[in-house]
Protein backbone atom coordinates (compact mmCIF):
# COMPACT_ATOMS: atom_id res chain seq x y z
CA UNK A 1 0.00 0.00 0.00
CA UNK A 2 1.01 3.45 -1.19
CA UNK A 3 2.48 6.14 1.58
CA UNK A 4 -0.99 8.36 0.51
CA UNK A 5 -3.36 5.47 0.89
CA UNK A 6 -1.64 4.45 4.65
CA UNK A 7 -2.92 8.44 5.48
CA UNK A 8 -6.33 7.84 3.49
CA UNK A 9 -6.73 4.83 5.48
CA UNK A 10 -6.00 6.33 9.04
CA UNK A 11 -8.42 8.88 9.98
CA UNK A 12 -6.09 11.06 12.44
CA UNK A 13 -3.58 11.00 9.49
CA UNK A 14 -6.52 11.94 7.52
CA UNK A 15 -8.26 14.25 9.93
CA UNK A 16 -4.29 16.05 10.43
CA UNK A 17 -4.00 16.28 6.04
CA UNK A 18 -7.33 17.52 6.29
CA UNK A 19 -6.52 20.66 7.90
CA UNK A 20 -4.32 21.81 5.55
CA UNK A 21 -6.75 21.32 2.55
CA UNK A 22 -9.68 24.13 2.10
CA UNK A 23 -13.40 22.47 2.51
CA UNK A 24 -13.84 22.89 -1.32
CA UNK A 25 -10.88 21.20 -2.05
CA UNK A 26 -11.76 18.14 0.22
CA UNK A 27 -15.25 18.43 -1.58
CA UNK A 28 -13.92 17.85 -4.91
CA UNK A 29 -11.91 15.13 -3.81
CA UNK A 30 -14.46 13.41 -1.92
CA UNK A 31 -16.99 13.07 -5.01
CA UNK A 32 -13.47 11.85 -7.00
CA UNK A 33 -13.41 9.37 -4.37
CA UNK A 34 -16.50 8.58 -4.83
CA UNK A 35 -16.31 8.25 -8.57
CA UNK A 36 -13.48 5.79 -7.84
CA UNK A 37 -15.52 3.57 -5.77
CA UNK A 38 -18.19 3.92 -7.76
CA UNK A 39 -16.18 2.00 -10.33
CA UNK A 40 -14.68 -0.40 -8.26
CA UNK A 41 -18.31 -1.85 -7.04
CA UNK A 42 -19.32 -1.61 -10.91
CA UNK A 43 -15.82 -4.25 -11.69
CA UNK A 44 -16.28 -5.88 -8.79
CA UNK A 45 -20.51 -7.07 -9.77
CA UNK A 46 -19.07 -7.19 -13.32
CA UNK A 47 -16.95 -10.05 -12.48
CA UNK A 48 -19.26 -11.94 -9.93
CA UNK A 49 -22.25 -11.82 -13.01
CA UNK A 50 -19.49 -13.40 -15.15
CA UNK A 51 -18.11 -15.65 -12.46
CA UNK A 52 -21.93 -17.03 -12.04
CA UNK A 53 -22.46 -17.23 -15.75
CA UNK A 54 -19.56 -19.68 -16.24
CA UNK A 55 -20.41 -21.04 -13.03
CA UNK A 56 -24.12 -22.21 -14.64
CA UNK A 57 -22.64 -23.28 -17.91
CA UNK A 58 -20.50 -25.73 -16.28
CA UNK A 59 -22.95 -26.69 -14.15
CA UNK A 60 -25.48 -27.42 -17.42
CA UNK A 61 -22.33 -28.83 -18.84
CA UNK A 62 -22.01 -31.48 -15.72
CA UNK A 63 -26.03 -32.00 -16.35
CA UNK A 64 -25.98 -32.95 -19.62
CA UNK A 65 -22.89 -35.64 -19.30
CA UNK A 66 -24.89 -37.15 -16.22
CA UNK A 67 -27.91 -37.35 -18.36
CA UNK A 68 -25.98 -39.08 -21.14
CA UNK A 69 -24.27 -41.40 -18.68
CA UNK A 70 -21.14 -39.74 -18.44
CA UNK A 71 -19.01 -39.07 -15.63
CA UNK A 72 -17.21 -35.70 -15.51
CA UNK A 73 -14.23 -37.39 -13.78
CA UNK A 74 -13.65 -39.92 -16.48
CA UNK A 75 -13.63 -37.19 -18.91
CA UNK A 76 -10.99 -35.13 -17.43
CA UNK A 77 -9.08 -38.62 -16.66
CA UNK A 78 -9.42 -39.00 -20.26
CA UNK A 79 -8.58 -35.70 -21.70
CA UNK A 80 -5.21 -35.81 -19.63
CA UNK A 81 -2.15 -37.22 -21.63
CA UNK A 82 -0.40 -40.17 -19.90
CA UNK A 83 2.38 -39.22 -18.26
CA UNK A 84 5.55 -39.97 -20.01
CA UNK A 85 7.57 -42.20 -18.45
CA UNK A 86 10.64 -42.71 -19.03
CA UNK A 87 10.91 -46.39 -20.95
CA UNK A 88 12.45 -49.24 -19.55
CA UNK A 89 15.08 -50.66 -21.43
CA UNK A 90 16.38 -54.51 -20.67
CA UNK A 91 20.05 -53.75 -19.26
CA UNK A 92 22.60 -55.15 -21.70
CA UNK A 93 24.61 -58.03 -20.87
CA UNK A 94 28.41 -57.93 -20.13
CA UNK A 95 30.94 -58.83 -22.32
CA UNK A 96 34.16 -58.21 -20.65
CA UNK A 97 35.76 -59.12 -17.16
CA UNK A 98 38.49 -57.57 -15.63
CA UNK A 99 39.94 -56.86 -11.45
CA UNK A 100 39.87 -53.61 -10.79
CA UNK A 101 42.29 -51.97 -8.68
CA UNK A 102 40.92 -53.02 -5.15
CA UNK A 103 41.01 -56.65 -6.53
CA UNK A 104 37.30 -56.30 -6.73
CA UNK A 105 36.15 -58.45 -10.14
CA UNK A 106 34.24 -56.02 -13.05
CA UNK A 107 32.19 -56.42 -15.80
CA UNK A 108 32.10 -54.22 -18.58
CA UNK A 109 28.94 -54.54 -21.48
CA UNK A 110 31.31 -52.75 -24.24
CA UNK A 111 28.90 -49.77 -24.66
CA UNK A 112 30.40 -46.43 -23.23
CA UNK A 113 33.52 -45.19 -21.76
CA UNK A 114 36.42 -48.18 -21.38
CA UNK A 115 37.29 -48.83 -18.34
CA UNK A 116 40.39 -47.39 -16.88
CA UNK A 117 41.71 -50.80 -16.05
CA UNK A 118 40.74 -52.09 -19.58
CA UNK A 119 41.96 -49.48 -21.75
CA UNK A 120 45.92 -49.52 -19.84
CA UNK A 121 45.92 -53.10 -20.57
CA UNK A 122 45.37 -52.40 -24.10
CA UNK A 123 47.44 -49.13 -24.58
CA UNK A 124 50.49 -51.99 -22.82
CA UNK A 125 49.58 -54.56 -25.89
CA UNK A 126 46.95 -56.52 -24.26
CA UNK A 127 43.70 -57.43 -27.02
CA UNK A 128 40.16 -56.59 -25.69
CA UNK A 129 39.32 -60.11 -26.47
CA UNK A 130 41.60 -61.35 -23.24
CA UNK A 131 39.15 -59.61 -21.05
CA UNK A 132 36.43 -61.73 -23.07
CA UNK A 133 33.63 -63.51 -20.71
CA UNK A 134 33.31 -66.80 -22.42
Amino acid sequence: MSESLKVLNNIRSLRAEAREVSLETLEEMLEKLSAVIEDRREEEASFIKEKEKRQAKLEAIRAKLLEDGIDPEELISGLQTPSKRKSTRETRPAKYKYTDENGNERTWTGQGRTPKIIAEAIANGKKIDDFKIH
